[in-house]
């Protein structure tokens, strides 16, 4: 360490100015070399190095400003997606409940339709029962009108004869003559 010290204090050791040469001394030359050399890029290298470590910092601030934009952005859509989803929640609510009562109200309006045409059809039956009966009892009582009818007649044509016959449709026109005798 005393060769590398006594070499840049002493200069008298140092070949003369006017030849050129290298010096094979590894261990005198390194230092000075190296001392050199980091001087020059201290000294020239500091301005760029400077620039790139502020570009940096300024694209790394540019980036993080982004991001915080970019951060802010999301949590307010977030926010208006939360909203939203509850502005959806509490209409889905109201249509469930909506949907519910209208459900209801058609199945009682369906029931009460239901009813109305049991009750239209019970009627109608009632009335074609009675329709039926009322025609039942009409052929009935026709059937039977037409077996006295028949059975008068068959009495009529073997108890009378022809005088008590020709008297008893003399009676009927005498009636009928005074009947309309009261009508004018």
């Amino acid at each position: 360490m005393k060769n590398v010290t006594d070499s840049f204090v002493s200069l008298g050791h140092w070949p003369s100015a006017g030849s050129f040469g290298f010096n094979t001394d590894i261990l005198a030359t390194n230092p000075i070399n190296l001392s050199v050399v980091l001087g020059v890029l201290i000294y020239f290298g500091k301005g760029v190095l400077n620039d790139l470590l502020d570009n940096r910092k300024q694209r790394i601030l540019s980036t993080i400003r982004n991001s915080e934009e970019l951060r802010r952005g999301a949590i307010e859509q977030l926010e208006r997606a939360r909203a939203r989803l509850s502005k959806v929640e509490i209409e889905a609510d109201e249509y469930r409940k909506n949907g519910y009562s209208e459900i209801e109200r058609e199945k009682v309006n369906l029931i009460n339709a239901t009813f109305d045409s049991l009750e239209q059809l019970e009627n109608f039956k009632n009335e074609t029962l009675q329709f039926e009966q009322q025609r039942a009892i009409n052929q009935v009582r026709q059937r039977v009108f037409q077996q006295a009818l028949q059975g008068a007649l068959g009495t009529l044509n073997s108890c009378l004869n022809s005088e008590l016959h020709f008297r008893t449709i003399r009676a009927n026109i005498g009636i009928l003559g005074a009947m309309e005798e009261i009508t004018d």
